[in-house]
């Protein structure tokens, strides 16, 4: 059966080149990048020379790149670590986010509230951008730490960091805090990652969003940023993160990144032109159908498409376009019927029904014309079973 894979926001396919690079320190240098022997100095070096590399296309120091095991625990290392960090200063820190932002941002800072820990939550608009305005408003001489994601993970807003960077940079006043913090994972293929030119004081970005292996990850920490570890022991990674070096993947993660930052400008021009076009025959399909997330271009990375088919339960139609081969998600895991609604697109005003209704589309490298005429071919065929299947009750089956 034909796949087509549009899955590429949850995780992206290896790149070959990625893997050819990887395979020698699979297969022949097995050393420990801590041990005082050949094998050891073999694997140091190519961790040196990986963060050397990532350094570079950040526009960042050596030493201002912080490996962990996943984007999940280099938000988490941000979070926690700069709030350990200033409570030695200020007794009650306040830290300031999105409703959109990925689980690995909000449960930590939900954990830090069920600790007495304040924070104001952004709103955004029903196209789930933030309102600058806010941000003035909420920064107060208690915030400690501004944490925004680059580009959201469900409908592909982009934020305007720079602006926010600005405006948080001109609260401080030469002042330390707050640090600004922003969540890459989802940008990192398609847009500026340029540290400085965004004026972020941390930066998450993760391997396999971007082609590379799982299991990688790294935090950009600028600097004089005053932040605490979260796991103890050798004190590997500049002290903030201690664990033995995954150095295969590292060595992965960096050709990932350099490979995706070269073909930048291409991949963002092919795929929207595929966007676009997916999105108006779908449209002439469906006339009736709501595309989630900003209405101009400019302001969402071209990869992500999110769709509300009102009406039919986004996990049913899941399954059946799985069946034809197409591989696609819902906003947030979905297992049963008990399962909450995607927060973001609550956030953007849609409702719980809508929120159930939508699915997800993101494109990848691989992605073809060819592929997404397929899912245009399909799409009809499988929303009509699912129309015949439950009629009328379709809505007090799933919603009730």
């Amino acid at each position: 059966m034909r796949e087509i894979y549009l899955d590429n926001a949850a995780t992206t396919p290896c790149d070959p080149k990625v893997l050819k690079e990887i395979e020698p320190y699979w297969s022949k240098n097995h050393g420990n990048p801590s041990s005082f022997n050949d094998s050891g100095r073999e694997a140091k070096k190519a961790i040196d020379q990986s963060r050397q590399k990532i350094a570079r296309i950040l526009g960042a120091k050596d030493q201002e790149i912080i490996f962990t095991s996943s984007a999940t625990e280099a938000n988490n290392l941000a979070v926690f670590g700069i709030v350990k960090s200033s409570k030695k200063t200020n007794p009650q820190p306040q830290i300031i986010t999105t409703q959109i932002e990925h689980q690995s941002v909000l449960e930590p800072i939900k954990n830090l509230e069920n600790w007495g820990f304040k924070t104001h939550y952004l709103s955004v608009n029903k196209e789930g951008l933030v309102d600058l305005d806010e941000l003035k408003k909420a920064l107060n001489p208690e915030t400690v730490l501004v944490s925004i994601i680059y580009a959201n993970n469900e409908i592909g807003s982009i934020q305007p960091i720079k602006k926010l960077a600005k405006i948080v940079k001109e609260f401080k006043k030469g002042s330390e805090y707050p640090y600004f913090h922003i969540d890459a994972a989802q940008a990192a293929s398609h847009l500026d990652i340029k540290v400085n030119n965004l004026g972020v004081d941390l930066m998450t970005i993760s391997s396999h969003k971007i082609y590379g292996p799982k299991g990688v990850a790294a935090l950009y920490v600028r600097r004089g940023t005053k932040i605490e570890p979260i796991i103890y022991g050798g004190g590997q990674e500049f002290g903030l993160r201690s664990a033995t070096e995954a150095v295969p993947l590292i060595v992965g993660f960096a050709k990932a990144l350099e490979i995706v930052n070269s073909k930048k400008q291409m991949t963002n021009s092919t795929q929207e032109k595929l966007r676009t076009h997916f999105i108006k025959k779908l449209i002439n399909l469906f006339p009736e159908i709501k595309i989630n997330g900003p209405e101009n271009p400019k302001d969402q990375v071209p990869h992500i498409i999110n769709l509300t088919f009102s009406g039919i339960e986004n996990e049913q139609l899941l399954l059946q376009l799985d069946k034809h081969g197409i591989l696609a998600s819902a906003g947030s895991a979905c297992t049963s019927r008990e399962i909450e609604p995607s927060h973001v697109l609550i956030a953007m005003g849609l409702s719980k029904e809508a929120a159930r209704s939508s699915i997800r589309l993101s494109l990848g490298r691989q992605t073809t014309k060819a592929d997404l005429d397929y899912v245009l071919k399909i799409l009809p065929e499988v929303v009509k079973k699912i129309e015949d299947l439950y009629g009328s009750n379709i809505k007090e089956y799933y919603y009730n």
